[in-house]
């Protein structure tokens, strides 16, 4: 049993703590708000779940999963997330977190946003091209015929095998879609994103992805 920290408490923070639930894994969960505020979600995920500050959940996770809106990365506690695997779920929206410059730009990306500012942590992207609803209705067991397929992208191939068996074990398939440099080709208005594929699709739509401005 693994104890999953979630640093967010939104519409995919609160999914994938059920899904972990329903699959063996403890909870941490915080918001912005405090941990009072989580109460029915903690009575609807049963005892398996906890209410926490965005820094007990760092703390208490053996993996993290980092799902607050971009504009509020810099918020995310780093000291309780040094030395862990963190799984962020973040694309970016200009018209919530105002323009960044670096991904206006494409000198960097969302991933590799939240990689600097946890530079002792090592951060995988995923769960973010599935809309929230999908992460239960979509799940379908290994080796399901044309099961779906979710991406991941990160810098360690330790880090990314670990995530892509929690991935399997929530439902998924894997596809592999390179550094965190390369994380771009699964998020927003870029094919790979929000529609529901296999690996074999995937793999096709992270090939077709392009590179302009503000498609992040």
């Amino acid at each position: 049993m693994t104890t999953i920290g979630i640093i967010g408490a939104g519409h995919i923070g609160s999914q994938i703590a059920r899904t972990a639930i329903e699959t063996g894994h403890d909870v941490v969960i915080s918001n912005s708000r405090g941990p009072e505020t989580l109460a029915d979600l903690i009575a609807e995920l049963g005892e398996h779940a906890t209410a926490a500050t965005a820094e007990q959940a760092g703390a208490a996770g053996d993996i993290v999963v980092v799902t607050v809106p971009l504009k509020n990365y810099r918020e995310v506690p780093v000291a309780p997330l040094a030395g862990k695997i963190v799984i962020d779920t973040n694309n970016y929206y200009p018209e919530r977190d105002g323009q960044i410059a670096e991904l206006d730009s494409e000198s960097a990306t969302v991933s590799g946003l939240l990689q600097a500012h946890l530079p002792q942590s090592t951060v995988v992207k995923a769960f973010n091209h599935i809309y929230f609803g999908a992460i239960t209705d979509d799940a379908l067991p290994e080796g399901t015929t044309n099961r779906r397929a979710l991406a991941i992208a990160g810098d360690d191939d330790n880090a990314k095998a670990l995530v892509a068996a929690l991935q399997n074990q929530f439902g998924f398939d894997t596809v592999d879609a390179g550094t965190l440099d390369e994380s771009w080709r699964f998020e927003r208005d870029q094919p790979a994103y929000v529609v529901r594929q296999n690996a074999v699709e995937l793999r096709a739509n992270l090939a077709l992805a392009e590179r302009n401005k503000n498609s992040q």
